[in-house]
């Protein structure tokens, strides 16, 4: 077990990074801009309106975006202690996508109805967190009636193939354009937000932390498994209630205002686990907080291919990225740390 000194170093290294790329990300794009520049846009000595209105917000999206997809994954690993699970295993990546598709794809069904809604900014924002609500409140209706951790992964599968299935009906009846409207959002992106929507996805995601925060003892003893959590005197149904509540709430917020973005919620606690080695979630949280938001600032990074006009969907980037760093992870390190 690495002692606290090695923990409080490595911390001070992931902040320094996290500075670094945040730097890196707001310098990089089709315009180039000096570290000078930014510096004084930052402490208000200059006005620099690409830096304070579109690079700016798009970096803070992805510190939120790369953390809170980082925490859901542990939380879901941690609830099922399955390796495999992910922030969106209960479904509520796929009630998002539902939203969004009623509201681009739901024309050809609908009629003109959902194509004139389709125009107002934040129908997309609204439609997404609905779909997500409406999961989540199935999921949680059902988790309070199970006492199966594990019957609640299937079940929230479940719901995942179901709207699924809309989406397919949906598409049949859609426009090419239509299609193709939907398939841009699934990409994902981090540019869209304005400081006015940026304000409201930092409340929700505060919420979803604090929640989080107050798990982290409930967390730590699921570790040791629900039989022995009960002997511990753990409220096994109303710990759950609370952990698949800040779940939802992080990862269905992330997945209205940046879309689903792939991969780094089931990574990045795979990466914090072997490189920390610890499973003790008050070291865990942190860690899974700076090392989410440091990746997702770099796939950005890259997928804005510096000096050209052209930005690369994020969700391949996250995967090509990630995906082979979990493998390299998980052949150097076998024995998972549950």
């Amino acid at each position: 077990m690495t002692n606290t000194k090695t923990y409080r170093n490595s911390f001070i290294a992931l902040i320094i990074i996290l500075i670094v790329c945040f730097i890196g990300n707001i310098s990089l794009g089709s315009v180039s801009i000096s570290t000078k520049e930014i510096f004084n846009s930052l402490f208000g000595t200059a006005d620099n309106y690409i830096i304070l209105n579109y690079r700016l917000p798009k970096a803070v999206t992805a510190i939120l975006v790369g953390s809170g997809l980082g925490i859901s994954g542990l939380l879901m690993q941690t609830l099922f202690r399955n390796p495999l699970a992910g922030p969106f295993v209960l479904g509520i990546s796929s009630g998002a996508s539902l939203g969004v598709a009623l509201i681009i794809l739901g024309s050809g069904l609908f009629g003109g109805a959902m194509a004139s809604l389709f125009m107002f900014k934040w129908s997309i924002v609204i439609a997404a967190s609905l779909g997500s609500f409406l999961v989540l409140l199935a999921v949680m209706l059902v988790s309070s009636k199970v006492r199966d951790t594990m019957a609640i992964l299937i079940i929230g599968l479940m719901f995942g193939s179901i709207t699924a299935a809309i989406v397919s009906v949906l598409s049949y009846f859609s426009s090419a354009e239509q299609l193709q409207q939907y398939i841009f959002w699934g990409f994902g992106s981090l540019g869209n937000l304005s400081w006015n929507e940026l304000f409201i996805f930092f409340i929700i995601y505060c919420i979803g932390i604090l929640m989080t925060i107050a798990s982290i003892k409930a967390l730590n003893t699921f570790l040791l498994g629900e039989n022995y959590a009960k002997s511990l005197g753990l409220n096994i149904k109303q710990s759950r209630l609370i952990i698949i509540l800040a779940t939802s709430l992080l990862a269905g917020t992330i997945t209205a205002f940046a879309g689903p973005i792939a991969f780094i919620g089931l990574a990045i606690p795979h990466m914090t686990r072997q490189i920390f080695n610890t499973s003790n979630h008050k070291i865990l949280l942190p860690a899974v907080f700076l090392f989410g938001a440091i990746i997702m600032l770099i796939c950005d990074s890259i997928a804005q291919l510096p000096t050209s006009d052209y930005t690369l969907p994020i969700n391949a980037i996250t995967s090509l990225i990630g995906a082979p760093v979990v493998i390299w992870l998980l052949i150097r390190k076998r024995k998972m740390m549950f």
